[in-house]
């Protein structure tokens, strides 16, 4: 199946009442038949739903969907983006263990991985596509290697071919989160990630009504019993290990579970995705290319430009576009709040991958936290302004850009 012909036929069950979207299941609990019944699922010996925190078919519904989307084995939906990240990095992490990971990522994720050092796991940073400085921080503690196929503001894009190449050559498997491109541009595990994280809250809804997150398993990876010994017992279900694992332990005991409503939500969004990426994409590239070619004291980094140093590699690797998202720095911070406030059509708030156009100075929330060196490894600087574009007529958009542009010009 074509991509958009699988959003809306790839991994779905037909339902018993003819239905063409599963129901909402919205049950914390599932009775079943007898004791034993139930005592079989509780052991794995029988399939069945127990209770909405390990599992519900509406949620099932959504994970089947994905994985034939990412063309993986298994999907485990979580609460949001962020517990999808920490389901995949503690589901094989312990004590003492060190993440390489790209230095430009979301300030969520940064602040997650100052969290997990109170758990004596170490995270060591590196410059995105510098291979001497990824090898030079893998050492006999690293256990997994991570990156955002396209960098959350910083716009650089990952060579996910090479680095799962290094990775793997260690003997590392890499996790890559591809919230910012979604299969539409890429699908990562087939080159060469191992298991790919989505904030679904994102362009996988597309409405901005729904927090969840997403973690999918190519199944290709082989763990290693010494490296990971708490998959050891897991090896047994093979290429299924991780998530099975995942399943019988810490999804299941943290609770960082999806719910019914917002799964549904997101499975209602999903079939639109090739549209509504196609239109936001087009609009992206339009609106960069506009901005680059009518303000010279504007500087705009977008991945499809030519002047972007990552476009050899977006141009490479992507498909059907460069993504929706494009920043500008223009001069300071009081012009970037400036320019925010003048606009009339985007809404300022701290999302992106909504139909609608969003702006957002990163310096002040979604990096606040992260340190100066942080902030200018991610590419975060006082006078950045983050667009993430949307659906609305390019023309429009332009419009008021170019008010905006001028009120800070005066």
């Amino acid at each position: 199946m074509r991509f958009n012909t699988s959003l809306l036929h790839a991994g779905v069950t037909k339902e018993a009442n003819g239905s063409t979207l599963p129901p909402v299941y919205q049950t914390s609990a599932f009775e079943q038949d007898s004791a034993s019944d139930l005592e079989k699922i509780f052991e794995n010996k029988a399939p069945g739903y127990c209770y909405t925190r390990v599992g519900n078919p509406t949620i099932s519904a959504f994970e089947n969907r994905i994985t034939k989307l990412e063309g993986g084995i298994a999907s485990i939906a979580c609460a949001s983006g962020m517990a999808a990240i920490m389901n995949a990095f503690l589901n094989i992490l312990r004590s003492g263990d060190e993440i390489v990971s790209s230095a430009s990522l979301y300030g969520g994720t940064i602040d997650l991985f100052r969290d997990l050092e109170a758990f004596g796991i170490t995270t060591r940073y590196v410059e995105n596509n510098n291979w001497d400085q990824i090898e030079g921080a893998i050492n006999e503690h690293t256990r997994l290697v991570f990156a955002e196929t396209i960098g959350n503001p910083c716009l650089d894009v990952t060579d996910i071919e090479k680095l799962a190449e290094i990775a793997h050559l260690h003997e590392l498997p890499l996790i890559v989160d591809n919230t910012t491109s979604t299969p539409y541009l890429i699908q990562v595990l087939k080159h060469g990630a191992d298991i790919v994280v989505n904030s679904s809250s994102k362009y996988i809804n597309g409405s901005s009504n729904s927090i969840s997150g997403i973690l999918t398993d190519g199944g290709k990876f082989k763990w290693d019993k010494n490296k990971y010994p708490g998959l050891a017992e897991y090896a047994k279900f093979g290429p299924m290990a991780f998530i099975a694992k995942l399943r019988n332990g810490l999804f299941r005991n943290t609770g960082a579970c999806l719910s019914p409503v917002n799964a549904y939500l997101n499975i209602i969004g999903l079939e639109t995705l090739g549209l509504r990426m196609e239109r936001q994409c087009n609009n992206a590239f339009e609106l960069a290319e506009w901005i680059e070619d009518n303000y010279s004291d504007i500087i705009v980094n977008y991945p499809g430009l030519k002047s972007s140093p990552w476009h050899e590699i977006a141009e490479r690797q992507l498909t059907n576009g460069y993504g929706a998202i494009l920043t500008l720095r223009v001069g300071s911070k009081e012009k970037a709040f400036k320019f925010i406030d003048s606009l009339t059509i985007p809404y300022t708030l701290s999302n992106i991958g909504d139909t609608k156009t969003l702006v957002i100075h990163p310096g002040s929330t979604i990096s606040l936290h992260s340190t100066e060196k942080q902030k200018e490894d991610a590419g975060v600087f006082e006078d950045l302004i983050r667009v993430s574009v949307g659906i609305e007529d390019i023309e429009d958009i332009k419009e008021d850009f170019a008010q905006a542009f001028a009120k800070i010009s005066e």
